[in-house]
């Protein structure tokens, strides 16, 4: 393993909880390594950074050595570690103020898939709760949308969504609490055997990392980041489930709740949460469809379905089509992240970008991202 996963390894464990410093120090000195070697002027780098922080940079010796140790284990368990750039992270997070550095994954799924879709909820799920998650999978199945659906593995609707996901053919993440050394609950292993070769599971913390109650509060922003929009099935007046959709909403992104009866104990917060337009109401796979503007998608595999030749596009120019095909296979991406992946300077790709929505044909997004209508 290269020396820079090693001192990024070693940073996070420094920063711990920090993550907006430690981001910030990451991308202005342009990664671990540089961090390092800066450690005796971090206070030139980053005047605001904490006297704590400052004097805790100072000493890398036992963060290293931990870091050391975790490279042993990922390397025996197959684990790969992917570093905030890397094409293989999850290019939705990177837009968020608080992206780990770091995230350890084991599985099979392209977390940058193009839809990407969080489920989560009451540990205490209903019937109801259950009977609309497994209608919604169906449904998104049966339109021919087959998106990559993300939870935190928990009690309730967490699990009744990889369960589903499972079931319809849909590859499924995890986010997980603790190091990738045990899984919690225990009672969820048999599911997570199976989403290692369907999805997969995703983590920030190193082995040896306790499934601890700030640890589940710190994962939901995973959740949410990684996510083009969260949808909170069922959840009491107080709640994980409410503080994801938070988080979601903090980072421009789409939040969808079903609502439940008046008084329904697992139900007040996301009638709670409708009401105070935290959150758009759905109550069918069409109406996630629609808002998410994925009806393109459903006709495509209708027209397919039916032998129907279609024309997909009006005339685009050589410079419309690569960007066309860059979105088709890439998903949704920040206007930053296009212009590298195009090679067509920003104000070329504005003008251009302005003239496929006028078109039809792409859509822009909260958050500066643009999103493919037709594909």
């Amino acid at each position: 393993m290269s020396s820079p996963l090693l001192y990024t390894m070693a940073l996070t464990r420094m920063t711990g909880f920090n993550f907006q410093t430690a981001l910030q120090l990451y991308r202005e000195l342009g990664g671990g390594q540089a961090v390092y070697e800066h450690r005796a002027d971090i206070i030139d780098v980053l005047p605001d950074c904490s006297p704590r922080l400052v004097k805790a940079l100072q000493n890398w010796d036992e963060a290293l050595a931990r870091a050391e140790a975790e490279l042993t284990f990922i390397q025996k368990h197959n684990i790969r570690p992917l570093l905030l750039g890397s094409p293989d992270y999850p290019q939705r997070l990177t837009e968020c103020t608080d992206a780990p550095l770091l995230l350890y994954y084991m599985g099979s799924a392209d977390l940058n898939a193009q839809r990407v879709v969080a489920i989560v909820g009451t540990r205490h799920a209903t019937s109801y709760g259950r009977d609309l998650i497994r209608r919604l999978m169906a449904d998104l199945r049966t339109m021919g949308i087959q998106p990559l659906v993300v939870s935190g593995l928990a009690y309730g609707i967490d699990i009744s969504a990889h369960t589903e996901a499972l079931t319809q053919g849909f590859e499924t993440v995890g986010v997980l609490a603790h190091g990738l050394d045990e899984l919690y609950p225990p009672r969820h292993r048999d599911t997570a055997k199976q989403m290692l070769h369907q999805g997969g599971l995703l983590t920030e913390y190193m082995s040896q990392t306790k499934a601890d109650k700030l640890n589940f509060v710190k994962r939901n922003r995973i959740v949410a980041g990684m996510s083009d929009a969260t949808v909170l099935v069922e959840s009491a007046a107080r709640g994980g489930g409410l503080i994801t959709c938070g988080i979601a909403q903090d980072y421009g992104r789409n939040v969808f709740a079903y609502p439940g009866a008046v008084g329904a104990p697992y139900s007040e917060g996301c009638n709670q949460l409708i009401r105070n337009n935290g959150a758009s109401l759905i109550t069918s796979a069409q109406d996630l469809i629609e808002a998410l503007g994925w009806q393109n998608d459903v006709r495509l595999n209708e027209a397919h379905s039916s032998g129907i030749e279609r024309e997909l596009f009006p005339n685009l120019s050589a410079e419309e089509q690569l960007i066309v095909k860059t979105l088709s296979e890439r998903g949704d991406m920040q206007l930053n992240m296009l212009t590298v992946a195009t090679n067509i300077n920003i104000g070329s790709l504005t003008a251009l970008l302005f003239q496929l929505e006028m078109k039809g044909v792409v859509r822009p997004l909260a958050g500066g991202s643009y999103h493919l209508i037709s594909i």
